[in-house]
């Protein structure tokens, strides 16, 4: 099972559940959960093979990772701790994971809060995916991970995100890194299925104005989809919580406060 994290709020019932993204960690959220514990209930947890989460191979003859499997992991926490339903917060990656999520599991998301997040692959991302995808076996995984977190976040407001990301990273190792990086696979037919349906369960996004590979997309679908709202983060990149922490906790919680009994 992950290894997860619990703040009990001594009065609300509701739940807020943060997934972290791709190299990353709960570590990421530290500039959340003062703030959000004083409010809600929250849950923190490590992906597989992140943090203090380790490798979560079920079955030793397949090793390969899915957003489905992945997507069980978080279930098989909350169903641990028996928690019917959540919110849930979730940057880069950690997005499509709580989007599918909500897809196999509506009733278990109250809403979402998509930090960073990515709905479609631009020409850039994609040329990009194709390059780690012929070499990741022959070029060592941090290079890689490196160059990918530069051309994400390149500016230099964006070095702190950068850095951070950078060493949760080097707490993977390549094997892991190429399990995750296969993910990369299923990505584009599941996207578009997310821009295509309109899940109808409340869901605020929080973007960087500099998120330029990742903003384009995200308006268009808040332009179709009826129960999207997107706020833009002045003078962030793709990591908006840890960029312009006080904005993303602020919008995050005035969000949150409409769901409030």
């Amino acid at each position: 099972m992950l290894n997860y994290s619990i703040y009990h709020h001594p009065e609300n019932t509701n739940w807020v559940t943060f997934v972290h993204g791709a190299g990353g960690s709960s570590s990421i959220w530290f500039k959340q959960v003062r703030e959000f514990r004083k409010h809600h209930n929250v849950l923190l947890l490590d992906l597989r093979g992140h943090g203090r989460s380790k490798s979560v191979i079920k079955d030793p003859f397949n090793s390969k990772y899915t957003f489905d499997t992945i997507t069980e992991d978080i279930v098989e926490v909350i169903d641990k701790e028996k928690i019917k339903s959540s919110h849930f917060i979730g940057i880069s990656l950690g997005t499509i994971l709580i989007r599918n999520l909500a897809e196999k599991y509506p009733n278990r998301v109250d809403s979402m809060i998509m930090g960073g997040a990515i709905m479609k692959l631009n020409l850039r991302s994609q040329v990009l995916i194709k390059l780690g995808v012929v070499f990741k076996s022959v070029v060592p995984y941090m290079l890689l991970y490196k160059f990918f977190a530069f051309i994400i976040m390149p500016k230099k407001n964006h070095r702190k995100s950068r850095s951070l990301f950078v060493n949760e990273a080097k707490k993977l190792y390549q094997k892991e890194f190429i399990r995750w990086f296969r993910l990369t696979s299923e990505v584009n037919p599941l996207l578009r299925f997310f821009r295509d349906k309109d899940i109808k369960i409340p869901t605020l996004y929080v973007m960087g104005e500099e998120d330029y590979l990742f903003l384009p997309s995200i308006k268009k679908i808040v332009s179709i989809h009826e129960f999207s709202n997107l706020y833009v983060v002045k003078n962030s990149g793709h990591v908006v919580n840890v960029e312009q922490p006080e904005v993303f906790n602020e919008e995050s919680l005035s969000f949150l406060n409409q769901f409030s009994v």
